[in-house]
């Protein structure tokens, strides 16, 4: 595979399929997830906001489906954190209702506890936000667990090319138009800190439908799709992309991971 063009991206692409954690749909969660294990996907994107009634626990709906069809197990969880975009959901269950500086600042201060924790030794944390005055953590993870943050603006770009594994972000909140500015933010911050930026995976999860009408670079055939995932990680960085379909889910799903992967991963590969 050819390397992207914007900074020194080397990593391949990777894709995934998102699954909803709905409490009426867990058999098609199973499906969506087999349909990614099956066309060999390296992620299927679950996310977590437990204020959201019509949702399971995402971690017990991640146990489930791993104990089903092991799609997620054997070194396959990443763990994926934001700020909190939510503040009154958040108040409402208890959190705190922080500024967006000091919910920045919280999520920072996140990342350094939990990278600690699973260090598997004793440590003790004093921070703004939080404070861990004598944690006995349990046992190491099974690998070295990635941190990736959804953030979109360019001080929490700064903080994830600093400390993270991982950028996620979605196509309706950052328009390709704004990934190479702001994947430029991330490689140099990262750099700054010390770090190889060409090890940071940069999702990009992105909403639409493949159908036989080309509308726009998310609603259109198969080789819209193509062209527009091949030019997204030559052109904008981006080096995994998780389909969540906006109808027909399962039915797209399918025909994401059945032909339009392939034909990225060929195109890329020919180049």
């Amino acid at each position: 595979m050819v390397p992207a063009k914007v900074g020194t991206m080397t990593r391949p692409v990777a894709f995934g399929l998102n699954v909803d954690p709905n409490t009426g749909g867990l058999a098609i969660a199973a499906r969506f997830a087999a349909i990614a294990d099956a066309a060999g996907l390296e992620y299927a994107g679950i996310q977590d906001h437990p204020y959201n009634p019509d949702f399971v626990d995402t971690l017990t709906h991640i146990t489930w489906l791993a104990a089903t069809i092991d799609v997620l197990s054997g070194g396959r969880f990443e763990l994926g954190l934001g700020a909190g975009a939510l503040h009154d959901a958040i108040a409402g269950m208890g959190g705190p209702r922080r500024t967006v500086t000091e919910a920045r600042q919280a999520l920072s201060e996140a990342v350094d506890v939990i990278r600690a924790s699973w260090a598997g030794e004793p440590f003790r944390y004093a921070g703004q936000h939080y404070q861990v005055p004598d944690a006995q953590p349990g046992p190491r993870p099974a690998h070295d667990v990635g941190i990736w943050l959804g953030v979109a603006g360019p001080r929490a770009v700064r903080l994830a090319g600093a400390k993270a594994d991982g950028w996620s972000v979605s196509a309706p909140y950052v328009p390709p138009p704004r990934l190479a500015e702001l994947g430029d933010i991330l490689t140099e911050s990262a750099r700054k800190a010390g770090r190889d930026p060409d090890r940071i995976v940069r999702l990009y999860n992105v909403m639409g439908l493949i159908t036989p009408e080309s509308r726009d670079m998310f609603h259109g055939p198969k080789e819209r799709w193509v062209d527009t995932l091949t030019t997204l990680y030559t052109d904008s960085g981006m080096n995994t992309f998780v389909f969540w379909p906006s109808g027909d889910r399962e039915r797209q799903s399918r025909i994401f991971a059945e032909g339009v992967v392939p034909a990225v991963r060929e195109a890329l590969a020919s180049d």
